[in-house]
């Protein structure tokens, strides 16, 4: 394994130090590993991103500043430490092979250093065992689940102590793989018994009448059998389509489409009937964006490369999807990397961004139309303050309810709201407004 720990090391340093995103640098780094390694790499690099500073206080223990050491070391002892804390790895194993990827290091390692500090590690074991304990529960939250103060301070304030440590917890834990039914060529159950027969265990979503939530695999490149017969899209994503309530004939802005899930959604609840225009502003999704589309065989969708608050002459559109740029922090579990990205100033920004966005495509709705703006967000600035903002400045616009039975459930006060905790779900927010004139 001592080649895979190296590249994990390498794929950390992309992430931390040069900011690659985790999926591209394992993309990057796994092709010519088997399963076995494959597995352990993907644990490796995305246990060490979930715990980072909790990892790091470890390690503040027995170096003044961990970060002194150097980028490559640094890393190689979090993985370390990870691996003595939270992995079923030998003891023995986890030091000395950090000691050798030390010595072969091209940064003049520091292996005794290496050696000192995982060796005082072992020797305090028993005496600092996770979850670490902390008078301050701000302290105990952020350090024991490696979220940032900022960010737990909010949720103890929104949710309380107890709910706020359930959530930074839900965010840490491993989700399982969901895709989406392609119903335009089958049904669920024929890909449940298609899945069953290649030996992938899974089972149907709770609410969204397409998802499948598979139980054996952690990747979709485990699933070429199925090619253009399912989209990887979490339950919660889905039912912002539902929300939308799409119908065949109609035509559709799906305003910031890539990569495509939702997109590519409607079109199946249309039954790839009518128009859908979909619009991305990044040119570098572009690609990704029409190979989703080429790939489920849909047929009714355009692409649009540009700013959706720059179109001109176009709609009316029957109804509208804003799924907006936001801070993320609802996908935190898929996406650990974020926790560290984000800063409390970034959400007047995400907001002030989202408010141009729904104002600039409001005007491009048909009289009784539907636009849902939604979030992979939970914070209020970018979901429920956005919603109030907008009914400021549009009183032609009002909030409706949702009629689809898979979203109801979800439904308070008008808004949709999923949590990782409470639903074992990708943590979003939604809502539907009509144009009364």
């Amino acid at each position: 394994m001592s080649h895979t720990r190296a590249l994990a090391i390498k794929g950390l340093l992309e992430i931390f130090s040069r900011g690659v995103r985790p999926k591209s640098a394992l993309a990057d780094l796994s092709g010519s590993l088997d399963r076995r390694d494959r597995s352990f790499l993907m644990e490796m690099v995305y246990g060490v991103i979930r715990y980072r500073d909790t990892l790091d206080w470890v390690l503040g223990n027995y170096l003044k500043n961990p970060a002194k050491a150097g980028n490559f070391t640094l890393n190689n002892l979090r993985s370390a430490v990870y691996q003595i804390y939270f992995m079923r790895v030998p003891d023995w194993a986890a030091v000395n092979e950090a000691v050798e990827l030390e010595k072969s290091s091209s940064s003049h390692g520091k292996a005794p250093l290496v050696n000192a500090v995982l060796r005082n590690v072992l020797r305090q074991k028993d005496r600092l065992r996770y979850p670490f304990a902390f008078d301050d529960p701000l302290t105990r939250i952020a350090v024991n689940t490696s979220h940032p103060k900022w960010l737990v301070k909010r949720w103890i304030k929104s949710f309380g102590e107890e709910e706020a440590m359930r959530l930074a917890e839900a965010n840490n834990s491993v989700p399982a793989l969901t895709i989406r039914t392609n119903t335009l060529k089958t049904t669920r159950e024929k890909l449940i018994s298609l899945l069953s027969g290649h030996g992938v265990e899974s089972g149907p979503t709770v609410f969204s009448p397409d998802g499948i939530v598979l139980k054996t695999v952690r990747s979709h490149d485990e699933l070429s059998f199925g090619a253009g017969l399912f989209a990887v899209q979490d339950e919660a994503s889905q039912l912002i389509t539902y929300l939308l309530e799409p119908k065949p004939g109609e035509i559709v802005l799906d305003a910031c489409a890539a990569p495509g899930g939702k997109t590519t959604h409607i079109a199946q609840l249309m039954g790839d009937s009518g128009k859908i225009m979909a619009v991305e502003r990044d040119a570098e999704r572009i690609g990704m964006l029409r190979a989703n589309i080429q790939g489920l065989g849909v047929r009714s969708v355009t692409v649009v490369h540009g700013d959706v608050a720059e179109l001109r002459g176009t709609g009316p559109f029957d109804r509208i999807l804003l799924d907006a740029p936001c801070s993320a922090t609802g996908v935190m579990r898929r996406n650990p990397d974020v926790k560290y990205r984000r800063k409390a100033r970034d959400l007047a920004d995400y907001k002030a961004n989202q408010l141009r966005l729904l104002r600039s495509v409001a005007p491009l709705l048909k009289k009784n139309g539907r636009l849902v703006y939604s979030v992979c967000s939970l914070e209020p600035e970018e979901g429920e303050e956005i919603a109030a903002e907008f009914l400021k400045t549009a009183a032609e616009f009002r909030i409706i309810e949702a009629e689809a039975v898979s979203v109801k459930y979800f439904m308070h006060q008008g808004f949709l709201r999923t949590y990782p905790h409470k639903h074992t779900m990708d943590g979003f927010f939604g809502v539907a407004f009509c144009r009364q004139k």
